[in-house]
């Protein structure tokens, strides 16, 4: 198996807030920043489409049941936590078709080492259809945490999506 020609990305944002225009949204384009110098640095073509949605479980759902089949990587930011409008755990989790519970595991212990709150982020990573999802908090600190880490893995993971064996002696 290949690698695609050109990795299709797409960041949702979950904010009621920012979705009413109280404020702008800063986690979303921090993830297409962080992405973009990812892909660039190892000259992969890519596309990244951002949206910002309520917290809304129907409408994440919606839009999670498409992007499994249309993007190569879903990044979702809010909605991890336990407040009443924290639904995006609850919403991702029955669609994953495999889960990869050791990077967000990781991040939390480490960073909730320094700061016992980032222990009550409840995000997830996985496979949705033929897209690796991952779902970060809201903040743009807990963004740059959790990016910093996935973007560590994520050519590995790349590779293993799609059946690339980067550890065979040739």
């Amino acid at each position: 198996m290949n690698l695609p020609e050109k990795f299709k990305v797409q960041i949702i944002t979950l904010s009621d807030r920012a979705f009413s225009g109280e404020y702008d949204d800063i986690s979303g384009p921090r993830i297409k920043e962080m992405l973009s110098t990812f892909f660039y640095t190892l000259n992969w073509d890519f596309n990244i489409k951002t949206i910002l949605i309520p917290d809304d479980a129907s409408v994440l759902g919606e839009n999670l049941k498409s992007a499994g089949e249309i993007y190569n990587i879903v990044i979702t930011t809010g909605g991890t936590g336990i407040g009443p409008r924290d639904i995006t755990v609850e919403t991702v989790t029955p669609l994953l078709t495999k889960g990869i519970p050791g990077i967000m595991e990781y991040i939390r212990i480490k960073y909730g080492a320094e700061n016992p709150d980032a222990l009550l982020s409840r995000g997830v990573a996985g496979i949705i259809g033929k897209a690796l999802i991952y779902t970060l908090p809201g903040s743009v600190r807990a963004v740059d945490e959790y990016m910093t880490e996935i973007l560590k893995t994520l050519k590995h993971t790349i590779y293993m999506q799609y059946g690339i064996d980067k550890h065979k002696n040739h």
